[in-house]
């Protein structure tokens, strides 16, 4: 199954706009940290799903980018050098979300997220 070069293209494009939202809120004056945080993360799991779409991979409609990590680890080993970024994005998925457990992050794990994004993409 080879995918359309369409579909990895949409999968980058919505990556590039999660990569883009989030530059503009943790530019923003007052910086909206929690959703930027979401923003990096959705930006590299897309991005992650734009490589296993492209390889004809399917995978499970999940918000997880340690998992869907492993599933490019298992494709090719060079997805190594961006698994440190991944777990650190992961829990911004869902726990940033909504009220409860999940603290506001810092305005300094808010850049480190856009900097783990940007080495995910």
């Amino acid at each position: 199954m080879s995918a359309e070069p369409s579909d990895v293209q949409s999968w980058l494009a919505k990556a590039h706009s999660d990569l883009l939202s989030a530059q503009i809120l943790i530019a923003n004056d007052p910086a909206i940290l929690d959703t930027a945080c979401f923003h990096c993360q959705q930006a590299a799991e897309k991005a992650l799903k734009a490589f296993l779409v492209f390889k004809g991979v399917q995978f499970e409609k999940v918000h997880n980018t340690s998992y869907l990590l492993g599933m490019c680890l298992s494709l090719n080993p060079e997805f190594a050098a961006v698994q440190d970024q991944a777990e650190l994005l992961n829990p911004f998925a869902v726990e940033i979300r909504y009220p409860g457990d999940a603290a506001m992050p810092s305005p300094e794990e808010a850049v480190e997220a856009l900097a783990a994004t940007k080495a995910n993409l």
